[in-house]
């Protein structure tokens, strides 16, 4: 076969490291893509945070990335290279969705793009916070209850003691280490009888008078005895209640309020009284302490609201950064001009640019994907979750034609605040069940049905999973067993043995 040569026009979409920085982006959530600004706020000197939006001349390019083209070339590199294949991959693509190598630098320099919101993480807003504001250290447990070991007046050796047995803490407040190894620990081999138990138990004893009540026990039991002894002695059913704490707690477990009644001599409504008061004691006593950490708060991407029997889908404006083009520094670029000076300053300005248009990119898809999401929705927003539909990734693609890849980065730790509550855009995507009339039911739906039937029922006598079972069929939702069993598992619903309590 004679080697020929020949030409051929095309248009190819290459993997850049512009459209790798526009794919990165999408899938960011809030505070990552905060700091990602930040980043590039303090790297690239063209890119400016613009404070105000009457100041925006000539916006930027806004031909959208095609998303679903990179998400196809991805994979594709990922074949190839999966074949040892070197050579490098394109994909055709429409010539009005390509990107040129390079930007226009003799235009007007005022580039700018406003997505809405307030000034970027770092900006002068938060240089004016003051020390008393800023977080500090959580208190732990061990601080807690050093700090009450160290005002309680002790012998130097008690004192000791008490440090050994704090050691022995865990977070939730359980002394976990047995007596005779914190007896051996405090022992001095030279004076084996100078420490005995009796004085290790004191120590103990002391300290489980500490805040919070019920630190220091072995066990659940002797932390529901230590914290029903520090009541006032007038309490209700105090006594009954240390009773079943001290010796019948397993009983209570197991619901046995039948023997429980006869072993204590109690009537119905007496023992009821004593489990209340049971139930009202803290079985995880360090947890109060331990868990006070910093609260962790979500901004939602995206607000949802009900205006004149519509529903509008609009960016949060405080989670949209808003850059421009320093338009000084742009000034300073010159044509044809091959100085070392001026490459950095148009290979600066090059990427600010794309920088911008990928953050346009990123808020015009996360809003398209959001607002298909609540036309699919509505009766999840109008009524609750029993009126959740089915809905996969596959769907919401098709509808706004991107890949099913670039759904899932889109909806990954991005948050939708509606009249329901903030929720993660992936909460709305569930898996269906079949119904007797050939349509489906959400599981999430599912789920609703099965909290709501709980709540509702006779605490005295709980409904089964195959009773729930049954009660879904009549109303047209087929669903085996052991389906139910796992949809109350995960809502952290007990079985109905552990549900049932007195009348």
């Amino acid at each position: 076969m004679k080697p020929t040569l020949q030409l051929h026009i095309g248009q190819h979409l290459a993997m850049t490291p512009q459209l790798q920085q526009a794919i990165r982006l999408l899938q960011l959530s809030t505070l990552e893509l905060q700091q990602e600004v930040q980043e590039a706020l303090d790297a690239n000197p063209m890119l400016e945070a613009a404070d105000d939006e009457s100041e925006y001349a000539e916006p930027i390019d806004t031909t959208p990335i095609d998303y679903a083209a990179a998400e196809a070339l991805l994979a594709s590199e990922s074949h190839e290279a999966s074949g040892n294949n070197d050579e490098p991959t394109a994909l055709d693509i429409n010539s009005n969705e390509s990107m040129p190598d390079e930007l226009p630098v003799d235009s007007v320099w005022e580039d700018s793009f406003s997505s809405g919101g307030s000034t970027p993480a770092g900006s002068s807003e938060d240089d004016d916070n003051s020390f008393e504001s800023r977080n500090a250290a959580p208190e732990t447990l061990s601080d807690y209850l050093l700090w009450q070991l160290n005002l309680t007046p002790f012998s130097d050796l008690d004192r000791a003691i008490g440090h050994v047995i704090l050691d022995a803490i865990d977070e939730r407040g359980y002394l976990t280490v047995p007596l005779d190894d914190i007896l051996d620990a405090v022992t001095d081999p030279s004076d084996p009888d100078a420490v005995e138990m009796d004085e290790v138990e004191a120590v103990m004893h002391r300290i489980q008078q500490f805040d919070p009540p019920g630190v220091g026990a072995r066990d659940l039991s002797e932390c529901l005895v230590i914290q029903l002894r520090q009541l006032p002695d007038e309490t209700n059913s105090r006594n009954d209640a240390i009773r079943i704490a001290a010796d019948f707690l397993d009983l209570l477990a197991g619901r046995d309020f039948g023997t429980l009644m006869r072993k204590l001599k109690l009537t119905e409504s007496g023992l009821k009284s004593a489990i209340s008061l049971i139930q009202s004691l803290n079985p995880n006593p360090g947890g109060r302490i331990s868990h006070t950490s910093e609260t962790e708060y979500v901004i939602p991407d995206i607000i949802v609201r009900r205006l004149h029997q519509r529903w509008t889908v609009e960016l949060n404006p405080e989670t949209a950064p808003k850059l421009r083009v320093n338009a000084d520094y742009a000034a300073l670029v010159r044509r044809a001009d091959s100085s070392s000076d001026n490459t950095y300053l148009r290979d600066n300005l090059q990427e600010a640019r794309w920088f911008i248009k990928s953050l346009q990119s990123r808020n015009e898809t996360l809003l398209k994907v959001a607002t298909c999401i609540v036309e699919h929705q509505r009766g999840f927003l109008e009524h609750g979750p029993e009126a959740m539909k089915p809905l996969v990734l596959r769907e919401i693609a098709e509808e706004v034609e991107m890949h099913e890849s670039t759904i899932s980065r889109v909806t990954t730790q991005k948050f939708m605040h509606t009249p329901r509550g903030v929720f993660e855009l992936k909460f709305f995507f569930s898996s269906h069940v079949g119904t007797t009339g050939g349509g489906e039911a959400s599981s999430t739906a599912i789920r609703a049905m099965i909290k709501k039937l709980v709540s509702q029922e006779n605490t005295a006598k709980p409904l089964s999973d195959n009773k729930i079972a049954d009660l879904l069929l009549q109303q047209g939702i087929e669903v085996a067993r052991r389906t139910i069993a796992k949809y109350r598992e995960s809502l952290n619903i007990p079985p109905s043995n552990e549900r049932k309590q007195l009348r």
